[in-house]
């Protein structure tokens, strides 16, 4: 089969599209042929290399994955060929794309315990932009999060895949939703999804709009999976009591700490790692009744990695980016 294999650690010349061997299923797993495989940072992190996240090499990454069962393990039950699936890609024996093999490529080798039917009418792309992104968001906000509706939620690094995701849960749950982001054809967009303000970090201060929009009052959460410099004015934002919520730190996981914030205020802070196939099988829900509505940024041939792997560093996106094979 032909996919996009990491190489060595490093920049976007160790991604290569290349020939590997094509999957083998064990008793209790499924190939699956894969028709949109969606990007996340998880992929430049694995890709560069980070501490604490050993990736043997060479590798294939990619964890949003829709297709179609293509082969059966011997002990398989309550699958066909043909069925159409997307990948809960935390597995038991790891994550996909990050500690085994992922879906940039032609087949992936599943776990069967691991599929999600998709429904009628759901799409295999809009499917692939679920796991990562809008599980993430799903858990963030609402498991971990406790947003109730009524509530101000300011969302930074809003038009990237989890950002978009978390306005529309937002909105879809009744908070008001303050969407930050870098331009203002990304915030155009942001109005769109249903965000009621908007901040263009770029050229403003987005700690003191927020102070400013919400009347000194601040906010009850802010969503912040970008860290880096970023951090300290986010805790800014908070009201007394609030909630600030992290499920990343795209520009920096080491940053500069203001303890006095977190005292003075009560603050909470609140991490989020993961989601499940039930939060998958929601969220497949909600697009096919339409209550929320999959933002596809860019749709690539599969042997176009490199590219989409350049347009997330560059954050040239707004929603997700796919790869078809």
């Amino acid at each position: 089969m032909k996919a996009m294999v990491i190489k060595a650690q490093g920049g976007l010349e160790n991604l290569v599209y290349d020939d590997w061997p094509d999957p083998v299923p064990g008793p209790k797993d499924v190939i699956v042929r894969v028709r949109a495989c969606g990007l996340n940072h998880l992929d430049i992190f694995v890709r560069k290399g980070m501490p604490g996240l050993p990736v043997p090499m060479p590798f294939i990454s990619g964890g949003d994955i829709a297709g179609e069962v293509a082969k059966l393990g011997e002990e398989v039950s309550g699958w066909q060929v043909g069925d159409r699936v997307v990948v809960q890609p935390i597995t038991h024996e790891g994550m996909m794309g990050e500690e085994i093999l992922g879906g940039m490529a032609e087949f992936a080798r599943v776990p069967e315990e691991n599929l999600v039917p998709i429904p009628d009418g759901v799409g295999f792309e809009a499917a692939a932009a679920l796991p990562v992104a809008y599980g993430t968001a799903l858990r963030m906000l609402v498991t971990r999060g406790r947003l109730q509706a009524g509530e101000k939620v300011l969302i930074l690094g809003a038009s990237g895949g989890v950002g978009t995701a978390a306005v529309q849960i937002a909105k879809m749950i009744g908070a008001e939703v303050i969407a930050a982001a870098g331009g203002d054809d990304k915030l155009a967009k942001l109005r769109e999804l249903g965000a009621d303000h908007l901040v263009n970090y770029k050229t403003q201060d987005f700690s003191k709009e927020v102070w400013r929009i919400t009347g000194k009052q601040g906010v009850d959460v802010v969503v912040n999976y970008t860290g880096g410099d970023t951090w300290v004015p986010s805790l800014k934002t908070l009201r007394r009591r609030g909630r600030a919520l992290t499920c990343g730190a795209t520009a920096g996981y080491d940053p500069k700490e203001d303890l006095r914030y977190i005292w003075v205020r009560e603050l909470e802070i609140i991490g989020c790692n993961g989601w499940t196939k039930e939060d998958i099988a929601t969220l497949l829900d909600y697009v096919a009744t339409g209550r929320i509505k999959p933002v596809v940024s860019h749709v690539l041939p599969l042997s176009q990695g490199r590219e989409a792997e350049w347009l997330l560093e560059q954050r040239a996106v707004f929603g997700k980016v796919l790869l078809v094979p």
